[in-house]
Parts: structure tokens; sequence; C-alpha cells
């Protein structure tokens, strides 16, 4: 493959549709204790897609965060990237010539990079869904291995023990008008919806002076579930960092449903290029008949159409239909607004130093991540 790399400032990186992939989100990282790298690549489009030749390019670029596993030792992730998706047959190609090249760029000790595809999972023909239309799943770990290592030298990928960002979404197509949204979602949730505003749910976008008033129903969210609970200076940072973005084109809004002043349910709504993203979202236990998060969600795809936002990417839910899948519940819920499910290849490892990469593999099977799926 013919592919270029070389670093670039991540107040650089280009405006992306991937949250995950912006300076913003470098900047609330950042604030975290985490740092990242920007690079800048290219490579001809004859090497990433089938059926084409000629010399023309693609030019891209992708942020690189450093999770340190001690001191020294650390794991290169790129979250949902890179954005750029080869046909499948040039995928694992690409990817070496990736690794390989970013190698000589990289500090000491990296055990391995991680990619964290958002890249459509290969397993979404027709023969993988049955009578019904449920996704059956994956293969093994060794065919999915075998699948993506095509085509390469070295066959070094890895199919990670977990993954940290949701694999499995639903999209709903905001470039159609109201109307055809409610229309295309089931009657169960176009009834909640009305039922909450006619109660009078009350969905206001606030700042970050209401933070506390999200923080109380996260807290309860997080307890209520089971769920790893985030200190509020995460939620800080999200702020802060917008305050900081040059990138016009994103923007943070946060969303809490009222009842009598009383808050029952509330969101972070980003907006980036033309993708906005259901990221965090919280309830409390209290007055759920009164359906606030059908009410919260509405408004949002309002918020992000007015925004002239094509899609909204609803950010989580269980593979299929198994009800005891531990995301069972998020499958139903977001099922219920329509949409299109979207299956991705979800986190990759390219090993670099051998002996703690299986150190650090074993470790992790004791840690199972929330999305694994």
């Amino acid at each position: 493959m013919n592919l270029t790399i070389e670093p670039k400032k991540i107040i650089d990186a280009y405006s992306t549709p991937i949250v995950q992939q912006t300076s913003f989100w470098s900047k609330v990282k950042e604030r975290l204790g985490m740092h990242s790298w920007a690079f800048e690549y290219s490579i001809r489009n004859s090497d990433l897609y089938a059926g084409v030749g000629g010399y023309s390019c693609t030019n891209a670029d992708f942020i690189l965060f450093f999770q340190y596993l001690n001191r020294e030792d650390y794991i290169a992730y790129l979250p949902y990237g890179p954005e750029v998706e080869p046909s499948e047959e040039n995928q694992g190609r690409f990817l070496e010539e990736l690794s390989e090249s970013l190698k000589s760029f990289l500090p000491p000790h990296c055990v391995a990079l991680r990619y964290d595809l958002n890249w459509q999972s290969h397993w979404c023909k027709e023969e993988d869904f049955d009578r019904d239309g449920n996704w059956i799943g994956l293969p093994k770990q060794e065919l999915q291995e075998l699948k993506l290592n095509y085509g390469t030298q070295l066959h070094n990928l890895r199919k990670a023990n977990m993954n940290i960002l949701p694999a499995n979404t639903i999209v709903i197509d905001l470039s159609r008008s109201e109307e055809e949204i409610l229309a295309q979602m089931r009657p169960k949730t176009r009834y909640n919806i009305r039922l909450a505003l006619r109660k009078g749910v009350e969905v206001r976008s606030v700042g970050r002076e209401e933070l506390d008033v999200w923080y109380q129903l996260y807290r309860e969210t997080a307890f209520r579930n089971g769920l790893h609970l985030n200190d509020i200076s995460y939620f800080r940072s999200v702020f802060s960092s917008k305050m900081e973005c040059p990138d016009k084109e994103l923007s943070v809004e946060l969303l809490i449903a009222y009842v009598d002043q009383i808050p029952l349910a509330a969101m972070f709504l980003i907006l980036s290029a033309h993708r906005a993203t259901y990221l965090y979202g919280a309830s409390s236990s209290v007055h759920r008949n009164l359906m606030p998060t059908y009410a919260l969600q509405w408004k949002a795809m309002q918020i992000a159409k007015a925004h002239r936002c094509r899609e909204y990417d609803m950010f989580g839910i269980s593979p299929n239909a198994d009800p005891s899948h531990p995301m069972y519940g998020l499958y139903k819920f977001k099922h219920g607004f329509g949409g299109e499910i979207f299956h991705q290849l979800g986190c990759w490892d390219y090993p670099i130093e051998d002996d703690k990469y299986r150190y650090f593999t074993a470790m992790e099977m004791n840690m199972q991540g929330y999305y694994q799926g």
C-alpha cells in the first residue's frame, strides 16, 4: 500500500460527525488526565476501495489516546477511528500498514494499538439474520480474525476481548419531516411521546448551572442499574471543553425533562457536523408513568433537525432482541423510535509487545465492559 503519515496539531483535526474523533473530545479527555495525539495520512484510493484505479488519494486524519496500564506501558487507542472505511477485502491490509507506519512515531512501551472500529460488521449479510430479521451475531473469534487478516503479511490483528464503545447502535434518518419520523416509530412510542406532552412534561435546554440537577439523576440511574459512576468533574469537563473548542459545527446540549419543576430525566446531546449523538442519559425512579424519557428523545431529535443534522445516533443497544443481554432494555426503548440498526466491527488490537499484550488481555478478561456484545 502507498500510505504516508505525519503528526499534526489536534486543534487542526478535521470536522467530523464522530464525536470521539474531534478536537473537542481530545480536550475533554485532556482535562481528565488522558493525553492524545493527532495524525494526518494519505493513501491511494486504489489501495482503499475495490474496483478503483488511478492515482487519486484520500487525505484524512485521526486522533489516538494514550491509555496507560502502569507508569510506562500504554495502549494507543483510536475511538471510532480511523473514520475512512475501506472496502471489506482491503481493511486488514490498511490497518496493518497504518499500524506499522505509526510504530515509528509512538513513544516507547506501546503494548498495542487498539482500533475501536465503527466500520460495518462483516457479518451483516442476509444469511446472518434469522427469519424474524434478528441478527444471529458474530462467529467465533478465530473466524473473525481470519477474515480481517485476509491479505495481510503479518496476520497480527486480534479481536479484543471487549468493546469499549458501543458496537451496535440505531441511527435515525432526520432528513425526513417530523411527521415522517413519527410515522416510522412504533405505535407505543408515538403514544408515549404524546402522553408525556399531554401530562405536562417540559424539556428544557440548560447550561452548566444545572449540572447538579443532571448529576443527581445520573447518580440515581447508575445506582439503580449497577453502572460505573463518573465523577461530576467529567461532565464539567464536557462543558468547559466546548467553550474552548473552535469548531463551529460542534455544540453540546444538556436537556432536562421537568414536570411541575421536578426533574425527571436528562441527557447530553452532542451535535457534530451532520450527526447528533445521544451520549449520556439519566432518569428518576419516580413519575416514570409520565414517560419523560420519550419526550426527551423527541425534543433531542427536533433540536438536531433545527441544527440541520441529517442523522441521530442513539448510541448503544444490545446486538439483538435477547432478553438476557444487559442492554436489552435499551434495545427495546431505542428500537421503538424506528431507525436502522447498525452493527459495527468493534475493538481490534494490533499487538506490539507480545508478552505484555498477553498479560494485558488476560487481566482484561476480568473486567468485561458494559458494551461487550
